[in-house]
């Protein structure tokens, strides 16, 4: 739906998601619907790894240097900084996470908007078309963007969350 071709001025081919899929079963079977999924299951699997030991990591370094003597305080400054430490793990190991991934979700977006049945589909050899093309540059393309909402979109859903174990009483280390 996101990426309808050139003319989406003179008419979309797609009116909703469920035509979009019917008409993607009718001229392309099951497989058509499934198509960059390889490429996504890499960006997952090395995306969801990149960011929860960034995650893990940086929470775990940040409580142990905010929970030194020296940093001690009310529960309003526990609260804080819980929030703090939340905001600032879940944003830097989302940017991590589209840093790491980000030449893969380029890969996957060219397999799955590509009309030509007879291009790979191997998100490697797409990525090593895009970067004779265009350098590491290509493969990042949209790396700013990205980043900009990958921060404030993660800080807030770890910070959810946290929040939510914490009302639930699941205890964390």
């Amino acid at each position: 739906m996101q990426v309808q071709g050139k003319d989406v001025i003179h008419g979309a081919r797609y009116s909703s998601p469920l035509d979009c899929a019917v008409k993607t079963l009718e001229s392309e079977g099951v497989k058509g619907i499934f198509r960059g999924g390889l490429a996504t299951l890499f960006r997952e699997a090395i995306g969801n790894a990149v960011f929860f030991c960034t995650y893990e990591y940086s929470r775990y370094w940040m409580h142990n240097y905010l929970d030194s003597s020296r940093f001690s305080g009310s529960s309003h400054f526990v609260a804080a900084k819980d929030i703090g430490i939340g905001v600032v793990s879940g944003g830097v190991s989302g940017m991590a996470f589209w840093t790491a991934t980000l030449p893969l979700d380029v890969a996957k977006t060219i397999i799955q908007t590509d009309p030509d049945p007879h291009v790979s589909r191997n998100p490697l050899q797409i990525l090593s078309m895009v970067y004779k093309r265009a350098g590491l540059g290509g493969c990042y393309a949209g790396l700013g963007p990205t980043l900009a909402r990958a921060f404030p979109a993660n800080a807030a859903a770890i910070v959810a969350w946290e929040y939510s174990a914490k009302i639930l009483g699941i205890k964390r280390g």
